[in-house]
């Protein structure tokens, strides 16, 4: 699908370890700002143990999960949107992803140095929040004056229409509000595709927290402000600790269960982080079952059968006569494809049906 959520923080609050954990791509973490000059892109696993099911019934020669991008953004400092730190480069990478994950320093430590010199959560956010404000305020205010005059004088009818969508977007971003906070019609959604806005990907809110509180972080101060920030958002927030999930990610199965059960945990934190992204980005899977392959399809929440079939290949699409559909219950319930026919739970669905998380599908095309 090509989507990505990118990460991002100010400097020193644990986004390089965080992605190392994820991806062990080996980015550069080290106890200073900029660690990481140019992004670090890493393909990521989505965890779903619905594959692993259907792979012990069909018992095929290969299994391919489903996968996305997570982009490591170096960190980001107060005046960004002037140029400050690496300013601009870097907020043009935070434009090149579809969501964004903002890790959230939730921890006192003296030996790890604060880019501002004391732990504030909110402060933080704010201080990241405003720079990708200030940015879309620029962007508006380029634009303004281009259309004004044929606003104005209701020679243009787009114009006038374009014009009236931006000065309400511009009153929201002076009052410090993101672009994600507004209702915007499919109208005003499709005019301001193309501007790209910072504040219009959906955001998560990693709380980056020690080892020792990991099992009982909602005593965590700094966590409790996080989460209150994010409500007032209508944004989530996902609570991990990058050290143990570092640690983690060099153990196999079986060590990392008895890691988990020592530290009173029953799901690694990035199982959460990566199955909220995925969310976040809008993402549901799809399955296709059979004894060469099980592999998941990653597509957009809505997209149709005609347009899921072009996922595996564009002939699919084109070709597109129907899809055979089992609901993923049905077919655990009833081991598997032929006993779903026998019990007639396969459904013959066309052009517009709208596919479902964990369908089990088989598309008929002809050229």
């Amino acid at each position: 699908m090509g989507l990505t959520a990118g990460i991002v923080g100010l400097p020193n609050v644990g986004k390089s370890t965080l992605f190392n954990a994820i991806t062990q791509a080996g980015a550069l973490a080290a106890n200073y700002p900029f660690a990481t000059i140019d992004p670090n892109v890493g393909v990521v696993e989505v965890p779903d143990e619905r594959i692993n099911k259907l792979v012990e019934i069909v018992n095929p020669k290969k299994t391919i999960p489903t996968i996305f991008e997570f982009t490591d953004i170096a960190g980001i400092v107060k005046g960004a949107s002037k140029g400050e730190g690496l300013g601009n480069k870097f907020l043009s990478h935070i434009r090149e992803v579809d969501a964004i994950v903002q890790v959230v320093r939730a921890f006192d430590d003296d030996n790890v140095t604060h880019v501002d010199g004391k732990v504030d959560p909110v402060r933080d956010i704010e201080t990241i929040n405003l720079e990708l404000i200030f940015a879309d305020l620029e962007v508006i205010e380029k634009r303004l004056p281009k259309i004004e005059k044929k606003a104005q004088l209701k020679v243009d009818k787009e114009c006038v229409y374009e014009y009236g969508v931006l000065k309400e977007i511009q009153e929201t971003l002076l009052n410090d509000k993101p672009i994600r906070s507004m209702k915007l019609n499919e109208n005003e959604l499709f005019l301001i595709k193309n501007f790209n806005f910072l504040t219009h990907k959906p955001m998560l809110y990693v709380a980056n927290i020690t080892e020792e509180e990991i099992a009982d972080y909602d005593d965590n101060e700094y966590v409790k402000t996080i989460k209150e920030f994010a409500a007032n958002e209508g944004s989530e927030v996902v609570v991990i600790s990058a050290k143990i999930e570092s640690e983690l990610s060099e153990l196999d199965d079986d060590e990392k269960m008895m890691f988990l059960e020592e530290l009173g945990v029953t799901e690694p934190g990035l199982d959460k982080l990566i199955k909220r992204s995925y969310f976040l980005l809008g993402l549901e899977t799809y399955f296709t079952a059979g004894p060469q392959e099980v592999r998941a399809w990653t597509f957009k929440r809505g997209y149709k059968a005609p347009k899921c079939a072009g996922i595996i290949h564009t002939d699919f699409e084109k070709g597109f006569i129907r899809a055979e559909t089992i609901k993923f219950p049905d077919y655990i319930k009833y081991k598997g494809e032929q006993g779903c026919k026998e019990n007639g739970k396969m459904r013959l669905e066309g052009k517009d049906y709208i596919v479902q998380d964990g369908d089990v599908m088989h598309f008929l095309f002809n050229l």
